[in-house]
């Protein structure tokens, strides 16, 4: 009855994640299983779980008769993210202010120093990964789980395109400023300037997606 703390499957699924994350797919990239299959060491079976979890996250599309492929989402779609991003971030941030223990906020700090180091450095994952820590941080804090579950069905589409816009040169360390403001915010219990500082960043993200895209990133 024991179960392994790592299934193939989920090492599976953490590792397509990534390759999505740092570009190795393409949008409209159509993905062969077989091959995939060979690439990773896996069987088939293990390979379409892992598919249809990526597919539940919506970074991946899978289609009869055509198979898995990566989308290739409109400006329209992703506008309609960034958007319920911003609605449901600026409401997390807002509550997290006022509710988040001295023992949390030393944990957000910490995240934000660890995003810091990720930023000064070439490592994109890292900057992905260390930026959605510190969003969980404020969303477990937030006062509302539901606000929580919601928030995390996007994590892995907003990690996507914080991966594109992070390419940018000197976003990283625009990222950096803005959520320093948020972290200052939260730490001061000053509602109204996390608020906006929140709804600052959301959007100069939206924007530097939108510079991403039109660049071809």
């Amino acid at each position: 009855m024991r179960i392994l703390p790592r299934t193939v499957q989920q090492e599976t699924v953490d590792k397509l994640r990534l390759a999505i994350f740092s570009g190795v797919f393409e949008p409209g990239t159509r993905l062969v299983e077989s091959q995939l299959c060979v690439q990773l060491g896996i069987s088939r079976p293990s390979l379409r779980e892992a598919l249809r979890s990526l597919a539940a996250e919506r970074l991946i599309d899978i289609v009869p008769n055509r198979g898995p492929s990566i989308p290739a989402l409109t400006w329209e779609e992703v506008t309609s993210i960034y958007e319920a991003r911003e609605l449901l971030e600026v409401e997390a941030v807002g509550r997290c202010s006022q509710r988040i223990s001295a023992e949390q906020l030393q944990a957000l700090e910490k995240a934000l120093s660890a995003f810091e180091a990720a930023a000064s450095s070439n490592d994109s994952l890292a900057r992905i990964t260390t930026a959605a820590d510190f969003y969980s941080i404020i969303l477990a804090n937030c006062g509302n789980p539901i606000l929580e579950e919601i928030h995390r069905g996007l994590v892995a589409r907003i990690s996507l395109f914080r991966s594109r816009s992070m390419s940018l040169e000197g976003r990283a360390q625009s990222s950096l400023a803005e959520m320093k403001e948020i972290y200052e915010a939260i730490a001061a219990s000053d509602e109204k300037a996390a608020r906006k500082a929140a709804r600052k960043h959301v959007l100069k993200a939206m924007a530097a997606a939108k510079k991403s895209m039109d660049s071809g990133n």
